[in-house]
């Protein structure tokens, strides 16, 4: 048989809880604990990795500002040296396309004949334009891009001519040699004018020569002229 108390509600004994429940209890409290100190860790992690963040990307944009006005105050010194260099180029091109009218004159003091003699002569860095009146050879010579030489003169025979165009031909960076008109003094059909060359044949010459030096020019001071452009005969 199931005891009854009869005793009034307020005098009955209070009942202690079990040892279960009360430790389940403070499993769920821990447990609940444990969550919120898991957030709040989370949380000031995040925090922390983002002001990082931001401290990080503040450097790199005062480091682009600082490395900009650096640039900036550098330029003059990047455009000077532009200058600079654009005027090396152009000193070097200029070194590169002169021409050595020294070596033409002593040159030509050596290969010419002596039965032949020079009345007028005239030369140019830049290339004769075209002529649409002039000969073959007038055509020829404004084709060329480089200097140009027009030699007058008289010879005393018509072959010695010859001999001189084939000596020019071989001299220092001469392309070609063209004869412009060669007659004689005495000649009615001749528009050459023969002032001082009297009965002798008077010749007019182009001597065209190469745009740029060749690699393999004469060392400074090379006055010797071989026995190919007439040195010697």
């Amino acid at each position: 048989m199931r005891p009854v108390n009869l005793l009034p509600e307020g005098d009955r004994p209070r009942r202690r809880p079990t040892a279960s429940s009360s430790g389940n209890r403070s499993y769920a409290l821990l447990g609940i604990l444990a969550a919120l100190l898991s957030m709040v860790t989370l949380y000031v992690l995040t925090a922390n990795q983002v002001t990082s963040r931001e401290d990080e990307a503040t450097q790199a944009s005062s480091e682009a500002d600082a490395t900009e006005a650096k640039a900036q105050a550098l330029s003059p010194f990047g455009d000077f040296a532009k200058v600079a260099q654009t005027r090396t180029t152009s000193v070097k091109q200029l070194a590169e396309g002169r021409f050595d009218w020294e070596r033409l004159l002593r040159e030509l003091s050596l290969v010419l004949p002596e039965d032949t003699w020079l009345t007028e002569a005239d030369a140019s860095t830049t290339p004769q334009k075209e002529d649409a009146a002039s000969g073959a050879a007038d055509t020829a010579a404004g084709a060329s891009t480089g200097p140009t030489a027009t030699l007058k003169g008289c010879a005393k025979r018509q072959p010695a001519v010859a001999k001189l165009m084939l000596r020019l031909q071989r001299m220092h960076r001469v392309d070609d040699v063209l004869l412009q008109e060669s007659a004689s003094g005495d000649s009615a059909e001749s528009g050459t004018t023969s002032e001082g060359c009297g009965r002798a044949y008077a010749f007019d010459l182009t001597v065209v020569f190469d745009p740029a030096a060749p690699a393999s020019a004469a060392p400074p001071g090379h006055k010797r002229v071989p026995v190919s452009l007439g040195g010697g005969q």
